[in-house]
């Protein structure tokens, strides 16, 4: 267990630290770590990225999970991104994959996790990058690029939400009461429903950065966190971000929407398509469900047929 000063809370955090074991001969992945640990305000927490291609190329996807999920989600979409001479950058959030973990539950807030990535991209100086989200990839992601919208020049979107303290339907509402009730919930269990043609190995390696109960503070404590009432944090940033994209947003858009997702798919999706300024006829996978990216390499080569990158 490691000991940080806190720059972001009010509170002293413990942060516990995946065994770089767990990561050990994961199947179908075999990115090199990277990471940093002088983020600003967030000095001493360590936190884990993939990169891949020159730190120099002129055009940056960044990669964002959502929950429960890490850096190992976008395995598939990562060397087609690649292929096109770009730079992939995919970081894992502070209690998630191979990036630190803190304790309390009461650390995991949308500014906590918001306030690092904005950390995090001024760190890497990453510019003219396509943002690449799904689930709380987006519903934080999507507030970064109007604080910075030099650096943004197009998105990727896949199944996710700009919550402004209104209801995602009952869907969403099992999903929260869901995770409420299992506080060491079986990650590799739950992405094997939801993608069933997940090997049993690929299934596991979403498990590998939570050896017991005590990493799964932000397991628990994403669903909770979600903006589906009047009051909560990170509404107010999420209007603001709603406007933007409908009124000040002028780069180029993809949507890809996974149909069987239970909770944020075709008609909460339709809505977002709505929200932003110029995006296209979404890209419909019949078969895929709600992490869009385990069907991700077609995906991502439409996208960049769509850009203009592939021909």
């Amino acid at each position: 267990m490691l000991g940080v000063n806190d720059e972001v809370a009010e509170f002293s955090m413990d942060v516990l630290r995946t065994p770089d074991d767990r990561f050990a001969d994961l199947s179908g992945y075999d990115f090199t770590p990277n990471y940093v640990d002088d983020l600003r305000g967030y000095e001493g927490l360590r936190v884990h990225y993939v990169s891949v291609g020159s730190d120099d190329a002129e055009k940056v996807f960044l990669c964002l999970p959502g929950e429960p999920t890490w850096a190992y989600l976008y395995r598939r979409m990562v060397p087609a991104f690649a292929e096109s001479g770009a730079r992939v950058v995919v970081p894992d959030w502070l209690g998630f994959g191979r990036s630190d973990k803190p304790i309390d539950d009461h650390v995991y807030s949308f500014d906590f996790h918001r306030n690092m990535m904005l950390a995090f991209i001024e760190r890497l100086d990453l510019q003219n990058v396509t943002l690449v989200v799904q689930d709380w990839g987006g519903i934080l992601g999507l507030t970064l690029p109007m604080d910075m919208q030099s650096r943004f020049s197009r998105l990727i979107v896949m199944n996710t939400a700009i919550p402004v303290g209104e209801s995602l339907g009952d869907g969403f509402q099992s999903w929260k009461d869901y995770v409420a009730s299992r506080p060491d919930m079986d990650c590799g269990a739950l992405m094997q429903r939801a993608c069933p043609h997940l090997s049993g190995a690929e299934a596991q390696a979403y498990e590998a950065p939570f050896p017991d109960q005590r990493y799964k503070a932000g397991v628990r404590r994403f669903p909770q966190l979600v903006m589906i009432e009047p009051g909560m944090s990170g509404i107010e940033t999420a209007k603001r971000a709603r406007r933007f994209w409908s009124t000040e947003w002028t780069g180029e858009s993809f949507m890809a929407i996974g149909a069987k997702d239970p909770v944020l798919g075709p008609r909460v999706m339709t809505m977002l398509r709505d929200t932003i300024n110029g995006c296209p006829e979404p890209l419909i996978l019949e078969d895929a469900g709600h992490f869009v990216q385990e069907w991700g390499e077609p995906v991502a080569r439409a996208a960049l047929v769509h850009f203009g990158d592939l021909a």
